[in-house]
């Protein structure tokens, strides 16, 4: 539940706001004296609540009851024993490089923050640093600059973290660094939201912080890469598997 409650923090004004609405729409219903009115003033009333029980059952089922965080999956792409160099790539928190260490103590693992991501702006972001400490090794990284050396990594990983590169150019300009340290049989792993019918349905205009399929397969295209899988996690999330 810790991600969720993290979700719920970020989101709570916005949650609350639905609450008000919903309890004003409905109570306004009992002053009008249309019944068509009355219905629809009713059902919006019941749809916003019922809109904000499933966007937070969505994000339960996508951040701490699947594989998204637990990488279970990536064994058969992976090895973690034997894989040296790691990139991880978040946006503002980090649950996972932890585990990870604990996992597989011998792994040598760097963590990267998106310098200038959203969540820096936000007043939750403290609260999910208290949860999810940062990682003392960790350090800043502009998308257009990996401190990296040519072919030096095996693989580069970030789980919800690359939508916040805003701007198209700025993403395929990550992308041709990841290419440029990545080895030869390295591997991209992007674990991410689509804009989609079903997010659309369980997270409404929230859909709208993510980028559809066809934004991802063109930044990563005129990178010079190659999505070789696409892996669904949850009904809400997909893990991109990109090699050069």
């Amino acid at each position: 539940m810790k991600i969720t409650k993290l979700v719920i923090l970020f989101n709570y004004q916005k949650i609350v706001l639905g609450i008000i609405v919903s309890i004003v729409l409905f109570g306004l219903s009992f002053l009008i004296n249309s019944s068509l009115l009355v219905l629809f003033f009713r059902v919006l009333s019941i749809l916003i609540i019922l809109n904000i029980i499933a966007s937070l059952v969505a994000s339960y089922i996508l951040y701490d009851n699947s594989d998204l965080y637990e990488l279970n999956n990536l064994k058969i792409i992976v090895d973690w024993n034997t894989t040296e160099n790691i990139i991880l790539v978040h946006a503002g928190f980090d649950p996972l490089s932890k585990s990870l260490e604990e996992k597989y103590p011998n792994l040598n693992l760097t963590v990267c923050d998106i310098f200038g991501n959203r969540h820096e702006q936000e007043k939750g972001i403290e609260t999910s640093k208290k949860i999810f400490p940062p990682n003392p090794k960790e350090i800043k990284i502009k998308p257009h600059q990996l401190p990296f050396e040519d072919g030096s990594q095996n693989v580069i990983l970030a789980v919800t973290a690359l939508h916040e590169i805003l701007d198209h150019d700025q993403r395929v300009l990550f992308f041709k660094e990841a290419k440029r340290v990545l080895r030869d049989d390295g591997l991209i792993i992007v674990s991410e939201q689509f804009r989609d019918f079903t997010n659309f349905v369980f997270f409404n205009i929230g859909a709208f912080h993510f980028l559809s399929k066809k934004q991802w397969k063109k930044a990563i295209s005129e990178a010079g890469l190659v999505i070789v899988e696409n892996k669904k996690i949850t009904p809400f999330a997909n893990m991109l598997i990109v090699r050069k």
